[in-house]
């Protein structure tokens, strides 16, 4: 399936030769004249790439992405007159991936955006590919290991243990996993998490009674131990 990218620029001449351009390339591609169109367009068609001007009328490329970075991760490459460092390092740390200058040549904007995608896609898998201690979680394939031997979990067990190992070392309360577990585990009473917590430990630890892996926070909740 070909990706779908977002082009922001109020110049619609500019616009047109982009999506002809990167159709012909073989992307899906919406536009939008502005940031706060594209706030309205992005959250409907989620793109998997974002090409932004900075320089627009109602809502410049800056303010987009401090606004949209909060509700989505979307790769985006920056359109910039300005040559101006501190603008372009302004624009990276707001969370743009790449900038190309303006007057840019189409060629080098492709490629920009084919090697953006690319990093994109190496991250994602990273991230479904969770390691930690001699545990290994695959989120694509929904698998858990324990050096090398499977382990039958169900949903919200799986889910459970994703939301730790993603971030160890950080304590979660039940609150905040009672949300990971939104469409999986029984809503309303935090303590449902407990339950949860015994059920994995029973089939993830080597003595459930001395967890290893998950351990209680006292006063607050759970965390997945960094590894030793």
């Amino acid at each position: 399936m070909s990706k779908r990218i977002l082009v922001v620029d109020d110049k619609r001449e500019l616009r047109a030769l982009l999506k002809t351009y990167l159709e012909g390339e073989g992307f899906q591609v919406i536009t939008a004249s502005n940031g706060k169109e594209a706030i309205f367009i992005a959250r409907e068609g989620k793109p998997d790439l974002i090409v932004l001007d900075l320089m627009m009328p109602e809502m410049g490329g800056y303010d987009f992405m401090r606004a949209y970075g909060k509700e989505a991760d979307t790769p985006t490459i920056i359109l910039t007159a300005k040559l101006d460092e501190s603008d372009k390092v302004l624009g990276l740390e707001l969370g743009a991936d790449d900038y190309v200058t303006k007057p840019f040549s189409m060629r080098e904007l492709t490629a920009r955006v084919r090697a953006v995608l690319r990093r994109a896609e190496k991250q994602n898998v990273e991230r479904d590919m969770l390691r930690v201690a001699d545990i290994s979680l695959d989120r694509t394939g929904r698998m858990v290991t324990i050096s090398d031997q499977m382990v039958d979990l169900t949903p919200s067990e799986f889910e459970l243990l994703a939301t730790l190992m993603a971030a160890p070392g950080r304590a979660f309360s039940r609150s905040e996993l009672l949300d990971r577990l939104q469409g999986t585990a029984f809503a309303g009473y935090a303590r449902t998490i407990d339950v949860h917590v015994r059920n994995l430990r029973a089939k993830i630890e080597p003595d459930d009674a001395n967890p290893i892996y998950i351990e209680t926070v006292y006063g607050v909740g759970y965390r997945f131990a960094p590894q030793r």
